[in-house]
């Protein structure tokens, strides 16, 4: 019988091995010898826990130009992203990416929307003149949602400024006849244009006014600053926000037809940051073409491009200009399109071999489907994805488009694929949207390659992705790594390793043997 070897000999020990445990990513996926994988397929073995969760950085990036703190888009489907979403998934660090299962102006006035609710400087305040009425002033709140309003003389901006109307000047007002410069504040709190941002906050916070007018030298009304959106910085300290404009950054997606050039000026215009061409087969003419004239028209405007599961498919959109890639063929929750059209890839395959291309060009990716839980988010992430787009994951949470029912007494919410007979139905959908996303406009019988159906109730997303990003954190932990960047380049080089997971792993790594049981993910 061997003697037991002295403890401290065991880190000398570990060195006579031939090789680390487990498999290196280049090794897990070789398909000459697995085939296709799929996220539940295998597992990354952990390291080494040498700091708190709270350390870990998710900053990631979007597109080339364009970052963000943490990795979740939110896809352009008409059951998933809206202004609503939008709004809350770049409060909380990631994209929401508007549908076009709808008007051009439709499509713009929701992008407004998101740029419109947080902003740094407001360069085109609502302005009015002094002989506007207390009771426009009033139908103004009900409007905009807010009554704080500079006064010029000619109620434009710029403009000479003469006052501020706040909610506490017209509150108690019944004559609706008076003009404002009969109650409005005369002298407001104003900043010199060339101020900084933190600069004008502090005025803010020293003031305590809810406005801050800009004026030039002449005392022309350039710009303005809201005390709510000092509040917001503070409540959202991971928000997504443009660099020049600090507002939130948003996206949308269009087709690839020849109406969808109009489609895009209009989004430009009201202030987009970033557009998804959106095909279920991105390695298309219409897309490649597509893509050159966005970058012939906008010069240094994202796109980001797609679908593909290929080298070869992302050779060419990378060709064209992409600035990013979405990744992802038939594998949604909602997706028929490997059963209906046997064309696709396993996820995990697909994700692994268009990454380590298009990352060589410093083109990053984006996971679309078959993310179910964070455990497949950060499996993506570890293949070489920079971000990952949710749909299924999203849908039925409050911000999502449609109205709960009820049905066997539980609380739902619609959810289709954009490939599904409904999609394509959809009233009021301009130029067929949905169905060129499958080249399908001109056919006399549409294909389906998507269902629909309702998804249980998820709540409000301001808990959700919190819980999905200190999810991903505790990933990174106990995988040993402070942050996405660090585990990709360990990834990369054969430092993290995996371990295939055949059916009965699989079966042993979920819930078993219990007569019963509650799966609560958050409080």
């Amino acid at each position: 019988m061997t003697a037991p070897m002295d403890h401290k000999k065991a880190l000398e020990h570990l060195k006579t091995y031939s090789s680390k445990d487990g498999l290196s990513v280049q090794e897990l996926m070789d398909s000459n010898i697995r085939g296709g994988l799929t996220y539940n397929d295998f597992l990354v073995l952990p390291g080494l826990v040498d700091f708190p969760s709270s350390a870990v950085s998710l900053q990631t990036k979007l597109t080339k130009k364009i970052s963000l703190n943490t990795p979740f888009v939110s896809s352009p489907m008409d059951t998933v992203t809206e202004a609503e979403m939008a709004i809350s998934m770049a409060l909380l660090g990631g994209i929401g990416f508007i549908h076009h299962n709808c008007t051009p102006k439709e499509q713009a006035s929701m992008v407004k929307k998101v740029k419109m609710y947080e902003n740094g400087f407001i360069n085109s305040p609502i302005v009015i003149s002094p002989t506007t009425t207390v009771g426009e002033v009033k139908a103004m709140k009900r409007k905009f949602g807010f009554s704080g309003l500079p006064v010029t003389d000619n109620g434009k901006c710029p403009g000479k400024l003469l006052g501020l109307v706040t909610s506490r000047d017209i509150q108690f007002l019944e004559d609706d006849s008076l003009a404002v410069s009969e109650v409005m504040t005369k002298n407001p709190v104003t900043g010199v244009k060339g101020i900084t941002l933190a600069e004008g906050n502090e005025i803010l916070k020293q003031t305590k006014k809810g406005k801050l007018l800009i004026v030039d030298e002449n005392n022309n009304l350039v710009s303005m600053l809201s005390r709510a959106d000092l509040m917001k910085n503070q409540n959202y300290p991971l928000a997504s926000k443009s660099a020049t404009t600090k507002q939130l950054l948003c996206g949308a997606s269009i087709g690839t037809m020849e109406a969808d050039k109009e489609r895009l000026t209009a989004l430009v215009e009201a202030g987009l940051d970033v557009v998804v061409v959106d095909s279920s087969q991105g390695n298309s003419v219409f897309q490649l073409n597509m893509i050159k004239w966005i970058k012939e028209t906008y010069p240094g405007f994202e796109i980001v491009a797609g679908n593909v599961v290929t080298r070869e498919q992302a050779a060419n959109l990378i060709a064209a200009g992409a600035d990013g890639l979405r990744i992802g063929m038939g594998t949604g929750s909602i997706c028929i399109t490997q059963e209906v059209m046997a064309c696709g890839r396993p996820q995990g395959t697909a994700v692994y071999n268009v990454c380590q291309f298009a990352n060589e060009f410093g083109v990053p990716c984006m996971a679309d489907g078959g993310v179910q839980n964070i455990g497949h988010i950060i499996k993506a992430l570890a293949l070489g994805a920079s971000t990952v787009m949710m749909g299924g994951m999203l849908a039925g949470t409050t911000e999502s488009p449609g109205e709960y029912f009820y049905k066997d007494g539980k609380r739902l919410k619609a959810y289709r694929g954009m490939g599904s007979v409904d999609a394509v139905q959809k009233t009021g959908s301009t130029g067929n949207a949905s169905s060129s996303r499958y080249f399908s406009e001109n056919d006399h019988v549409f294909v389906a390659q998507g269902v629909s159906g309702a998804v249980v109730d998820k709540g409000s997303i301001n808990k959700f992705i919190p819980y999905l990003y200190n999810g991903l954190q505790h990933s990174c932990q106990d995988i040993g790594h402070t942050s996405l960047t660090l585990l990709k380049e360990n990834v990369k080089n054969g430092e993290v390793r995996f371990e295939f997971r055949t059916a009965s792993a699989q079966l042993e790594g979920g819930v078993n043997n219990l007569h019963s049981y509650e799966k609560r993910l958050h409080n």
